[in-house]
């Protein structure tokens, strides 16, 4: 006999944003997710949320333990149980320790799967002594959060709802895509605040911003120069604040002056007296806002847009102030992730082996040491790994080891909800390091390309099938919970039940006591007096009282207790204490398009969800966008297959005639697999269309400070080819 449903409150992790949603459960299926019932909230739904029961019931799911047979990539698997499995990954792993030291182990996995493992993936690496964790994070979001805390010790967050005006770098969140941000920007214009977009093509936050700027790609570091160049030059900032509470003003200021808006209009193509414009409606309107965007995250001049960005909200006094960017920090009663994974039990010898630190230091321990005590003294914690992007390992030298060897072996690759071979720069690269291993494992849903090329594929569960503390990646002080809908299927596992089985399998079981992760969300939540199960039936979401201003009682978390315009750490570690514009080298002959990597399409987020039918309707093939304009220049019509090629490789896409987009510029999609290509000669298409192949990660197209690689502006041409 069918039940009525019963609703379970879960927070959605179809994408990052993590909006809480209703799930229906009925005869121990969910049969529908729908939006919450808060007026507050019952607009952050998306199609991604909405179809995600389909996705996690598809056929295809990897229900049970898979060990590989016959050579690697071939697509032979048998099934094992669990106990095997991890028995086998836990002696492999031993042997490659002994042999190799521990360093050898890198792991690479993705911000839900870190979250959801509450800290104990980083604390059995501590524990271990391998200090090569890597993220995406490294190219989006943690990234921002390392270099904003070299400024003034915290990664804001933008109060967009009391905000007089806000500015998007390249950032278009849409109805269906980053959708919380979105509404609140919409709701935030009804009242009456100013958008500023900058963006080379005429986007949909474009179409509705009171101005927009529609800068070359990958110039966003020199448009925040000149914007402080006009800001500095009429004495648009806040006077008191950079008098008190900033150190390097009048060197930045010397910077500034060789950034004239004329020269900064040759730069970015943009008109000179919309420059202008732009910098005095953001320093006069606010309090302003610059939310996070991924677009200036990865750029060669990464370091300095960011820093830029940071400096604007510092200069015009728009720091922790309602309306302005808040330090929101850790939640003062629950014990944040940072606690858990237990960097202090790393030693200093081997988190200097952290691969890439020496060249690229920003987002590694070495980087981040001399915030260990301004940390201690304003936030009550020596680390603080906000979004999981403060400890890092860079991604090129941790596949450049993997590969080739060096400084030293990596011969160990575990990957947690993260299809790594699609996710970095240089694929080309990353297989050779993924083949080059003795030992791969793969956590997952689907048989991705990066699964198809491990030793072990081990079944994940989903955000419907497990119980979840959501703290906002260690940045927000928002804590949200998430009820287990239903069970996961088969003998599909949450990453915290792999890190635990295997911690106690090598000997550090006395470092992880809890049963499961819902007696590690109770030790959390302790100072409420209360366990997981009474706190999640009486909190969907705990908030503590706004606080503004911090500062004024305990300084900035930077060396010197101020917001560094002029970086104190930048300088110790050997590059610029000030930003700076760095220009691309010329492109080489034969390549005249610029390419601007990343459309991020509203039906999927990042390599997934393309197993789903519905969402596959909708958008099945990649596309790349072009102008009309360049279609006719190279005969093309909508629908033709193209080869899209940097010097570093080329992928095959289909082309999409776009009249929002500049001439001279394509703009190709992140992630694109298909699922039901059964063939392991292309991975499942995704030598055919993956973006990552025509990413280079060499020294010219790589950011100096943090080695993260230039998406936004590399040199393209692309040639009419049959359909594949």
């Amino acid at each position: 006999m069918t039940t009525s449903p019963v609703e379970k409150t879960v927070v959605c992790a179809s994408c990052d944003i993590a909006c809480q949603l209703r799930a229906e459960v009925r005869d121990g299926w969910v049969v529908r997710v729908k939006a919450h019932p808060n007026p507050l909230l019952r607009d952050n739904i998306c199609m991604k949320g909405i179809y995600a029961p389909k996705g996690f019931a598809h056929p295809d799911r990897v229900l049970h333990p898979l060990r590989r047979v016959g050579e690697r990539g071939a697509g032979r698997w048998q099934r094992v149980s669990w106990d095997d499995a991890m028995g086998e990954i836990a002696e492999r792993l031993t042997r490659v320790v002994a042999e190799h030291g521990p360093e050898a182990l890198a792991v690479s996995t993705s911000q839900w799967n870190t979250s959801t493992d509450s800290g104990t993936g980083r604390r059995f690496m501590n524990l271990l002594g391998s200090p090569n964790w890597i993220s995406g994070v490294a190219l989006c979001a943690g990234n921002t959060a390392a270099v904003n805390r070299m400024v003034y010790g915290w990664f804001p967050f933008p109060d967009i709802p009391n905000t007089r005006c806000i500015v998007l770098f390249g950032h278009n969140p849409r109805r269906h895509s980053w959708t919380p941000v979105y509404n609140a920007i919409r709701k935030a214009q009804q009242q009456g605040a100013k958008l500023i977009v900058l963006d080379p093509r005429r986007s949909e936050s474009a179409e509705r911003a009171d101005l927009w700027l529609p800068l070359r790609a990958g110039t966003d570091a020199a448009m925040c120069l000149g914007w402080l160049n006009v800001i500095l030059r009429e004495r648009l900032y806040d006077a008191d604040f950079v008098r008190d509470w900033t150190v390097g003003f009048d060197d930045l200021a010397r910077r500034v002056e060789s950034y004239p808006v004329e020269r900064v209009a040759t730069i970015t193509g943009c008109d000179p007296d919309a420059i202008v414009r732009a910098a005095r409606l953001y320093a006069t309107e606010g309090p302003s806002v610059i939310p996070w965007t991924p677009v200036t995250d990865q750029q060669r001049n990464s370091t300095s847009a960011i820093r830029l960005q940071a400096t604007l909200r510092a200069v015009c006094g728009y720091v922790d102030v309602p309306g302005g960017e808040l330090f929101q920090a850790f939640h003062p009663d629950v014990v944040p992730e940072s606690d858990i994974e237990a960097h202090h039990l790393l030693d200093a010898a081997q988190k200097a082996k952290q691969l890439g630190s020496d060249r690229h230091p920003v987002f590694t321990y070495r980087g981040t040491e001399a915030l260990r005590a301004p940390t201690r003294r304003v936030w009550g914690r020596e680390y603080a790994n906000v979004v999981m992007g403060s400890y890092m390992a860079n991604p090129s030298a941790t596949f450049r080891a993997m590969a080739d060897g060096v400084p030293y072996p990596v011969k160990a690759f575990f990957v947690l909800g993260n299809n790594a071979l699609l996710s970095y720069a240089n694929m080309q690269l990353i297989e050779r390091a993924i083949r080059n291993q003795d030992l791969v494992v793969v956590h997952e849903h689907m048989r991705t390309p990066t699964a198809q090329l491990a030793d072990f594929i081990l079944p994940g569960d989903s955000w419907l099938e497990r119980p979840h503390l959501m703290d906002g990646y260690g940045w927000l002080n928002a804590v949200r919970t998430s009820e287990r809908a239903v069970a996961p299927p088969g003998e599909c596992r949450g990453v915290f039940d792999f890190w635990r089985d295997l911690a106690h399998r090598m000997g550090f079981g006395a470092h992880f006591p809890w049963h499961d992760v819902e007696e590690l969300y109770s030790e959390r939540l302790a100072a409420f007096g209360m366990d997981w199960h009474e706190f999640v039936a009486t909190h969907e979401i705990h908030v503590p009282a706004p606080a503004f201003r911090k500062y004024e009682q305990s300084g900035f978390a930077t060396p010197s207790g101020k917001v560094e315009l002029r970086s104190s750490i930048l300088e110790d570690l050997g590059f610029d204490g000030l930003p700076y514009w760095r220009e691309a080298p010329p492109a080489p002959a034969g390549y005249p398009l610029e390419l601007f990597m990343g459309v991020r399409e509203d039906e999927y987020f990042q390599t997934g969800q393309r197993f789903i039918p519905e969402l596959r309707a909708r958008r099945p093939e990649p596309q790349v966008y072009v102008h009309p304009a360049d279609a006719r220049r190279y005969g093309l019509d909508e629908g033709t297959w193209v080869d899209v090629a940097t010097p570093h490789g080329s992928v095959r896409l289909k082309a999409a005639l776009r009249d929002d987009m500049p001439e001279g510029l394509l703009r190709v999609p992140h992630g694109w697999w298909k699922p039901e290509l059964n063939d392991p000669a292309s991975l499942s298409g995704a030598r055919l269309h993956a973006d990552a192949q025509i990413c280079p990660d060499d020294d010219d197209y790589l950011d100096r400070e943090q080695g993260v690689p230039h998406f936004k502006g590399l040199p393209a041409r692309l040639v009419a080819v049959e359909q594949p």
